[in-house]
Formats: structure tokens, sequence, C-alpha cells
């Protein structure tokens, strides 16, 4: 990796929390100059605005959720594994985030409603692909007979992705982890009972 680029990298690094933490609009250009170290001209030398560098703060958020969902299914064979994994990975969101800040999508897709489009599309288009993730387990599970046949690939995704966000917010809200857990509790058990045979 070229200097210039380890530089907009450390960039991206660094300004992910703050934008995740205060938001679009919260996060100054002093509060980003601080955490990356360079001056405003450093910054715009590698992102042309404040909102380019927010929406690729965002990407490089959900990239470092996307590693930990390769990781977490790496070497997973069964349906059920996989999508424990899943659960997992989603679960963590309350207590280890990509970033500081809580779930960037979750944070970003409230923020953004009504009021930035383009960041709005983005967080959209994150979560679309958490649940086609779900929902392309639930389909191996069907295809390899593992689950139940009346399965239903969206329902499963849906609640899977509602659920977990749903635990997030009520566990930082609450400063209370137990959401959480209760959650990925419930969802685990929910997930065996759609195994042919109940798990």
């Amino acid at each position: 990796m070229k200097k210039g680029e380890r530089t907009r990298r450390r960039i991206l690094e660094r300004s992910a929390p703050v934008f995740n933490t205060k938001g679009f609009f919260g996060a100054s250009m002093h509060d980003l100059v601080l955490a990356s170290g360079l001056e405003k001209g450093g910054i715009y030398n590698h992102f042309q605005s404040k909102e380019q560098l927010a929406l690729e703060s965002f990407d490089y958020a959900v990239e470092v959720m996307r590693g930990r969902f390769d990781a977490a299914l790496e070497g997973k064979k069964s349906a059920l594994e996989r999508l424990f994994a899943i659960v997992d990975v989603l679960g963590a969101l309350a207590e280890d985030p990509p970033v500081p800040g809580g779930c960037p999508v979750l944070n970003t897709a409230v923020e953004s409603d009504g009021v930035h489009p383009v960041l709005k599309e983005r967080a959209a288009e994150a979560m679309d692909g958490w649940l086609r993730l779900v929902g392309r387990e639930v389909k191996e599970g069907l295809k390899s007979r593992e689950l139940s046949p009346a399965t239903d690939p969206r329902s499963v995704a849906s609640l899977v992705v509602a659920a977990l966000e749903g635990a997030v917010m009520l566990s930082r809200l609450e400063d209370d982890a137990e959401h959480m857990k209760r959650g990925v509790g419930d969802l685990k058990n929910h997930l065996r009972s759609l195994v042919r045979g109940g798990g």
C-alpha cells in the first residue's frame, strides 16, 4: 500500500468513529482534524468534501462488519451453524461495534432519514446486504433439506436483523447488554425450531 493510500485509510479509520458517535451533522471538521491528526487541507487532499469522507467512513465500518461475517462463517458447514454465526456477529454490535458508537447502519439510518438521502441510501444498501446474507443461508438450508420446507427465507431474515437491531437500541438506551443476550438466545431457539425434526 502506497503512502497516500495508507494516509487515506488512516483518515477513514479515525473518522468513522467520529461520524458514528456524533453523526454527519454533529461531526465538525475540527473534530475530524483532531481525530485524524491532519490539518483540514490534509484531509481535503484525500477527500473532496465532508460528505465524501462521511460516506466512505460509513463504507469502511460496513467493510469491517463484512470481515467479521466472513471470519465467523469460515469453516461452518451446517445451515444452523452458519445462521448462529451471523446472529453472533450482529449480537456483538451492542458491546463491540465495528467502530465506537454502536451499530453504524442503525445510527446512519436514524440520522439520515428525511435529511440526507445519500447517506440513507447507503445505510439501506448495507441493511439489504445483511438481509440477503441471512436469506441466502436459509435458502441453502432449504436446499440441503436441513431446514423445514415451510421456512420462509425473507421472514427469517427480517426477524433476525430487526430483532437484533432493536436489541442494539435497547441495550444502548438502557446501558444493559442483557437485552441483546436475551435477543440472541431467543433467536437461536427460534432457528433451532426451523430444523427438520425440531433441531
